[in-house]
């Protein structure tokens, strides 16, 4: 079975002129083979990504919205663990077949390959074929300076994984009054925005007024997640990328990155943080 999100080593601590040996608790990272068939098609493999196990069936729903794959409400019919008989359970656990209930909104590409924790295969899109796509427009939201700055320490209080082991990114989707909808964590911070968007997929949550807060950098596949989610504002710990900012500008999309403390830097719609 695939393991829980934190694996534990027998480790050396060097500290100064002092050694010790203890046990550490390190984030737990494995792949995960995404397959999809649909009515007339049987399963095949179309990505294997590196993420933390937990909440896989979201990582794949959030990752169809995103690939434009399951636009339609409703398109998706089943997220399951593949019981092929030729893997073995540990394998199982690491595969998972999304079933649609017709042919795909988009049509799938042979194969993606393999994707790191790093990013995701959405960047090498282009902004002009991501436009074309049939997304729901983008809910434009507005949320108060003090909620804008508080977003980051709203997110670290809801990763306990993080807390033991200081190796996770964490997405979260939050109203504008600073109210936790849902936050999730994982090895990728593209898996992460994934699994919260894949949360309101498969529980018909509707994103409409709500805020995406990431707890890392803003680079393009997580821009390109909001806009694929119909979010209308991004808040960072980090920096953004310069086709982060591109993408956000174009499709009207509030981002703010280097959110930490008081300060933070409105690269795009700032009339939507309210002062």
């Amino acid at each position: 079975m695939s393991k829980g999100p934190t694996t534990r080593f027998k480790v050396e601590v060097l500290d100064g002129e002092k050694t010790s040996r203890r046990e550490d608790v390190v984030v737990t990272e494995e792949p995960l083979e995404l397959r999809l068939e649909w009515p007339g098609r049987p399963p095949e493999p179309l990505v294997v990504t590196m993420r933390t196990p937990g909440s896989d069936f979201e990582l794949a729903a959030g990752f169809c919205l995103g690939e434009g794959f399951a636009v339609r409400p409703g398109a998706i019919d089943t997220v399951a663990y593949c019981t092929d008989v030729k893997l073995t359970r540990e394998q199982q656990f690491n595969t998972v077949t999304v079933t649609f209930d017709g042919p795909p909104d988009r049509e799938p590409p042979q194969r993606y390959g393999v994707t790191s924790a790093a990013c995701g295969v959405c960047g090498q899109q282009s902004l002009d074929e991501l436009a074309d796509r049939n997304y729901e427009p983008v809910d434009p939201v507005e949320v108060p300076l003090d909620v804008v700055r508080r977003f980051p320490d709203l997110l670290r209080e809801a990763q306990p994984t993080f807390g033991r082991t200081g190796g996770l990114h964490a997405a979260g989707l939050f109203a504008p009054d600073g109210r936790k909808v849902v936050v999730r964590e994982d090895v990728g911070r593209h898996n992460a925005v994934d699994k919260v968007v894949g949360w309101s997929v498969l529980n018909q949550q509707s994103r409409k007024g709500l805020a995406l807060v990431v707890s890392g950098r803003a680079g393009y596949e997580i821009i390109q997640k909001a806009v694929a989610a119909g979010l209308g504002m991004i808040v960072a710990v980090g920096a953004p990328s310069s086709l982060a900012v591109d993408l956000a500008r174009r499709f009207d999309i509030t981002l703010v990155g280097w959110t930490r403390g008081e300060r933070c830097v409105i690269y795009s719609a700032p009339e939507r943080v309210l002062r």
